[in-house]
């Protein structure tokens, strides 16, 4: 069986997180019919696409009024790798001009969903963190510093210290 590049294994991971992210925002109508399009098989399997789709709005929006603590992350989480997987399947069995098309217009919604839905910036789940914009992270005394990195990284070379022994 054929593998996708990891770039796109990434690009179906963002395709599934817009989905989730745009539910229930201005971004929701747009993102909908392009999924729909996308998935729905030129027509013969839109209806389902959009009823799944309401699905998953609906199920977002209850976790959110739920006040158990977690459970919109959970559904948040469970519902993008749910669309993530429906992508990458997506993109697994086209031929590669349909691919090429598909790989467009899932970037496309990817980049409608971060123009237009509130709080897509960077986010991050219980213990970790994520910032749009710069970080400077610094480690001393012998200590270490570590983080995933999604995006450029510019490393300046340490400044000259005191010799130590």
């Amino acid at each position: 069986m054929w593998m996708l590049p990891e770039i796109l294994v990434g690009l179906a991971a963002s395709g599934g997180t817009a989905v989730v992210t745009a539910a229930g925002t201005d971004a929701w109508l747009g993102t909908r019919t392009t999924v729909a399009r996308l998935l729905g098989q030129d027509g013969r399997r839109e209806e389902a696409v959009l009823q799944r789709l309401d699905r998953t709005a609906a199920d977002l929006a209850r976790a959110s009024d739920e006040d158990a603590q977690g459970a919109l992350e959970r559904v948040r989480a469970a519902q993008s790798l749910s669309w993530e997987t429906r992508f990458t399947d997506l993109l697994q069995d086209l031929p590669e001009p349909e691919r090429d098309e598909a790989v467009r217009a899932l970037r496309s919604l990817v980049e409608h969903v971060r123009q237009h839905a509130p709080g897509s910036g960077a986010s991050a789940g219980t213990g970790g963190f994520a910032v749009s914009g710069d970080v400077t992270m610094k480690a001393t005394n012998g200590s270490v510093v570590a983080g995933v990195v999604n995006g450029g990284v510019r490393v300046d070379p340490p400044k000259p210290g005191p010799v130590q022994d």
